[in-house]
């Protein structure tokens, strides 16, 4: 005989010749030569290498043990006394009930949604992380969920989690805020066959994620087209000179022509500029010319116009002198003034009065 002693926390399991016998809890026991007995630390997950199945039939033993089955298409969070410890994989883990507080929750690997109550720490927990896929949406943009290739649903702005299984996903984001598309080097015929190179600019916001994104490939290329084609049909329609008159024109009837069309893409216009005409090399000559020309008439109108209203004044001021002998005196005396101005000195001889003889030096004889 052979004395054995399970301390606390511990138990043993008898074997003889290689079979088990039974299971023995805290105490002393005396056991007949044949028999082995393994020793166990109930804290610790139980491990054995002899045949679980056949230890199980001990009715005592199975109601000491946790005995968790995860199948292939699931996982199991271990918890020991509230602490997730480990995630279970496939296979049968066992571990002994007691002094450690265990807690199992299963989670179905075979769906995309994460139905079980498990929250924003746990997915993000290091042992967990591997298994969720995470998507995030920015507060400013929209999204569209494909689960296996279908439309399942549209996402607002936040983060997403959805278990990694086969299962594929893909999620489809727009910008919801206000976007600008540059229409650069649009080389274009006017009516008079004036080709031109004009640069523009057209801003829009997507206000219908499903018909953006589910009904339509790649709006964003069909809104460029849209406002290409408003552009040469509005340039044209119309001559050079009248092009660059009614410039201003060109803006309202873009958006009128595309905002129709947009909102069949699920896209609101928002606005449309011109940001440069430009001429070819010759063109851009001749219009130089041109303007100089303009310039020129404008100048020699100006000159005639100013030459005919100074010419006029004169004729009135003679008329007024000729009535007035008066005025004609103080006109002479204006301009004896001004000549007096540039004299340094002046002699006056012979007989009569001082203003007789000024006249006669300032005035012509008739």
């Amino acid at each position: 005989m052979k004395r054995v002693t399970i301390n606390a926390y511990q138990l043993g399991l008898v074997f003889k010749n290689g079979v088990y016998k039974r299971m023995l809890a805290e105490g002393s026991y005396w056991l007949m030569p044949a028999d082995t007995v393994r020793i166990y630390d109930t804290t610790a997950p139980f491990e054995t290498a002899y045949e679980l199945n056949i230890l199980l039939q001990d009715e005592a033993l199975a109601a000491r043990l946790h005995v968790v089955e995860v199948k292939e298409d699931e996982i199991v969070l271990q918890y020991e006394n509230g602490l997730l410890k480990q995630v279970l994989t496939t296979g049968r883990h066992v571990f002994w009930k007691g002094i450690v507080q265990y807690k199992f929750v299963r989670a179905g690997l075979n769906k995309v949604q994460i139905t079980e109550n498990l929250d924003r720490t746990t997915l993000q927990h290091r042992l967990v992380a591997p298994y969720v896929r995470t998507f995030s949406v920015e507060s400013y943009e929209r999204a569209v969920l494909f689960i296996d290739g279908k439309y399942a649903q549209t996402l607002a702005g936040g983060v997403y989690y959805f278990w990694r299984n086969h299962i594929p996903i893909l999620i489809g984001k727009v910008d919801t805020r206000q976007l600008q598309t540059e229409l650069n080097g649009q080389e274009i015929l006017t009516k008079d066959k004036a080709a031109l190179r004009i640069n523009a600019w057209a801003q829009y916001r997507v206000t219908d994620i499903e018909k953006a994104i589910l009904q339509h490939k790649e709006y964003d290329k069909q809104l460029y087209i849209l406002f290409q084609l408003a552009l040469r049909e509005y340039v044209a329609g119309l001559g050079l000179d009248e092009l660059l008159e009614k410039k201003d024109t060109l803006a309202p009837f873009i958006l009128q022509a595309v905002s129709d069309k947009a909102a069949g893409l699920g896209v609101q216009v928002t606005g449309f500029g011109i940001r440069d005409i430009i001429l070819p090399g010759e063109m851009k000559d001749i219009m130089n010319q041109v303007l100089v020309a303009e310039k020129k008439a404008q100048a020699n109108t100006i000159m005639r116009r100013e030459e005919t209203a100074s010419t006029r004044s004169l004729l009135n001021t003679a008329k007024l002198m000729e009535d007035n002998p008066m005025l004609w005196k103080l006109k002479e005396m204006e301009y004896v003034e001004k000549i007096a101005e540039k004299i340094s000195s002046i002699s006056v001889s012979g007989s009569g009065v001082l203003v007789d003889q000024l006249r006669q030096i300032f005035t012509p004889q008739k």
